[in-house]
């Protein structure tokens, strides 16, 4: 399945960049980022948008994910937007 999560980090000085390649080298096994963009939240903050892949077995749903990355350094915010199958 597909994920659409909103990343919040801790401050305007976070390198979203950073921040990103931080996130996929913590996701688990069988989840992959596939879409990352930034938005305008305010005063000069952006947030982190992730399409992000997962399997759709897992027990407790997007709760795994969004631990994974609220446990990442400079992470402030996670909100699952939506959720989605994706076809094979």
């Amino acid at each position: 399945m597909a994920v659409l999560v909103t990343v919040t980090p801790s401050s305007v000085d976070v390198n979203l960049g950073d921040l990103l390649n931080r996130i996929k080298g913590s996701l688990p096994q069988g989840y992959e980022v596939l879409n990352s963009g930034e938005e305008p939240i305010a005063f000069g903050l952006k947030a982190l948008k992730l399409v992000i892949a997962m399997p759709e077995d897992v027990e407790g749903g997007t709760e795994t994910l969004e631990d994974v990355l609220r446990s990442v350094p400079d992470v402030e915010d996670v909100q699952v937007e939506a959720v989605t199958r994706m076809s094979e």
